[in-house]
């Protein structure tokens, strides 16, 4: 049993672990879209932000286990599959991406307009200003959202479990709920906890870090 547990534990960071540097980029390259399109931003582009605003919302406004039923068509398409974890990556990183970038774009928005003004006086170019200032300024926000983020996709790769997805939610549906296994769901549960609680505090750490230079 303790192979098995490790089996899935490992499982469970590789699921998470490739859906997270995806949804990092791409939550982030959104938020900068939305941040900079909007009304007297430096690329404003009202028609653009209103459309992908609103494909964001729609994404987000579906719970992940229908966005996951409803992409099996997709993921199959990608991976050749539709169970495993290389077949959870496809809708765990399409439901954490919008969440993180609505996450990302409230941490830019908060920088303040005088700093971004001010680098603009100076002769910043459009994207020194967004590489040099805007993303350094709000970095310990958007590190704070991610590891929110994180968390979040770790319980939406447990449930993903319920469709074959392998993992910890794998694991614990097979044996701790069909089996009855109290043993194995418990163990699933602490693991769980233990993850998420180091994930939190490594994510406040750097918060803590970037904010104190």
């Amino acid at each position: 049993m303790l192979a098995a547990l490790w089996t899935a534990f490992v499982d469970t960071l590789v699921m998470v672990s490739i859906s997270s540097v995806i949804v990092w980029f791409a939550g982030i390259g959104l938020a900068l879209i939305l941040v900079t399109t909007t009304a007297g931003a430096i690329f404003q582009a009202l028609t653009l932000n209103r459309l992908l605003g609103g494909v964001i919302n729609a994404f987000r406004a579906v719970p992940f286990i229908i966005l996951l039923v409803a992409l099996i068509p997709l993921t199959r398409f990608l991976t050749g599959t539709t169970i495993g974890i290389w077949a959870a990556i496809v809708p765990i990183t399409i439901s954490a991406t919008p969440f993180f970038a609505r996450v990302a774009e409230v941490s830019l928005r908060e920088v303040s307009s005088g700093v971004i003004e001010a680098a603009e006086a100076l002769g910043c170019e459009r994207k020194d200003v967004i590489f040099r200032v805007l993303l350094p300024e709000a970095m310990p926000g958007i590190i704070g959202g991610f590891t929110i983020t994180v968390v979040a996709m770790i319980g939406a790769s447990a449930m993903a479990g319920a469709i074959g997805a392998g993992g910890l939610g794998d694991l614990a549906i097979r044996y701790g709920y069909q089996r009855y296994d109290t043993v194995v769901m418990f163990s699933v549960i602490a693991i769980l906890i233990v993850l998420v609680g180091g994930i939190q505090l490594v994510g406040d750490r750097i918060v803590a870090y970037l904010r104190a230079r």
